[in-house]
């Protein structure tokens, strides 16, 4: 794998060339109405058959696959042949179960429906299936979509200050750039989600007060500083916890009656999958060597928004509705149902792209996944435009700075 160094930096590259979003200055920009209006009215309708009929799409292909697994995959002396046949079921579990996850994200923007009664009915017990704090991540998710690329308020994928040349310079040049990609990947996709609920991580640098973070922000406890002081979110979060706690009941008395060893091959392998595919899309979507992040004297909405990349995901892309394909036309309009989104990316795209607005990226998503773990480890400063750096290329002088 990559071959380690002494601790000196390599030379650095050329920069990349400016995307039109970091040169045009913010009155330039389109507005968002100018960005509703080349869409369609008829892509913002809603369809209750059309969206129930998604939930229950999903629910034939996860419970079939389910039904499978249960009565045909071994559980007791699992040969070479079986492990192979179980995670093939973990990765197309965990696929199958991103599209409920996708659908309950959608719930939490009222993206399903215009009864908002319905959206949190289906949202919540979705969620919560996959141990998802409903609220209080519809919470953090709808201040992702408020702050994007704000690099002191924007939520998941903040990109890390210098700080993180002084924590991980040495062990980046010590074990080289490919294994230390793989460390990006493992951290990003195996343990990124949970640390993100647990502790915040890659989140905002800035309490919901403006006070800067002194203290562990999690999704699960209605006193966790992640959420406003006035207390209305308190029952919301609260109700959170309690669904992942019953989700988590649910299990341990399925394998009372059926066996730990026996639920847990079905359940949690394919929970890991889930979780991998929700940050893979979050993190691509929102990072790239040329995509700007903005300190607070430089972003607004529409700059934060347009700074979305839509990226190519094959079949998975119908089996997720679409989210990681039309996340550019989501993130300026995330009430907008996935089911329009294909046709709203179109409009978007041809309203966008000849004014050098639109960002598409069709590189392979594992080769893109790749490339931002080589390339996208930290921003120099919380101030004015930043774009990501490489550890290869940290300085010394970098590694004294304090974010």
């Amino acid at each position: 794998m990559g071959k380690g160094g002494d601790g000196a930096p390599a030379a650095m590259p050329p920069p990349l060339p400016l995307k039109k979003i970091a040169t045009m200055k913010p009155e330039e920009l389109p507005t968002v109405k100018d960005l509703k209006n080349a869409i369609p009215p008829h892509c913002f309708e809603y369809s209750i058959i059309t969206s129930l009929s998604l939930v229950v799409r999903d629910g034939i292909i996860i419970s079939s696959l389910g039904y499978a697994a249960w009565n045909y995959l071994p559980f007791e002396g699992v040969t070479l042949a079986g492990w192979a046949a179980w995670n093939v079921y973990w990765f197309l579990m965990g696929t199958a179960l991103t599209g409920w996850w996708v659908i309950a994200h959608e719930c939490g923007h009222r993206g399903f429906s215009d009864n908002t009664y319905l959206c949190d009915a289906v949202g919540y017990v979705l969620h919560s299936l996959l141990l998802v704090p409903y609220f209080s991540w519809q919470y953090s998710h709808k201040k992702h979509h408020a702050k994007t690329n704000h690099l002191l308020d924007g939520e998941s994928h903040n990109p890390p200050g210098a700080k993180y040349v002084k924590l991980f310079k040495s062990m980046h040049d010590t074990i080289g750039e490919d294994a230390f990609a793989i460390y990006e990947l493992y951290t990003h996709l195996v343990l990124g989600w949970p640390m993100y609920l647990g502790f915040n991580a890659t989140g905002a640098r800035r309490t919901p007060d403006g006070d800067r973070i002194t203290s562990v922000h999690d999704h699960f406890r209605p006193s966790s500083k992640l959420f406003p002081s006035d207390h209305r979110w308190d029952l919301r979060v609260f109700a959170s916890t309690v669904g992942c706690m019953a989700t988590l009941s649910g299990l341990y008395l399925l394998g009372e009656e059926f066996g730990h060893a026996k639920v847990a091959m079905m359940y949690w392998p394919s929970y890991l999958w889930c979780n991998a595919w929700l940050v893979l899309y979050t993190w691509l979507q929102h990072t790239a060597p040329d995509l700007p992040h903005f300190g607070e004297d430089e972003w607004t909405w529409v700059r934060g928004g347009l700074c979305t990349i839509d990226r190519p995901y094959g079949v998975f892309d119908w089996m997720h509705h679409h989210i990681g394909s039309t996340h550019v036309a989501h993130h300026l309009f995330s009430y907008l149902p996935c089911y329009h989104a294909q046709e709203a990316t179109a409009a978007l795209k041809a309203y966008l792209e000849p004014k050098g607005l639109y960002h598409y990226d069709g590189t392979s998503f594992p080769v893109a996944a790749w490339k931002v773990a080589h390339e996208c480890h930290y921003v120099e400063e919380v101030t004015g435009i930043q774009h990501y750096k490489s550890l290869k290329y940290a300085t010394k002088a970098t590694k004294a700075k304090q974010m």
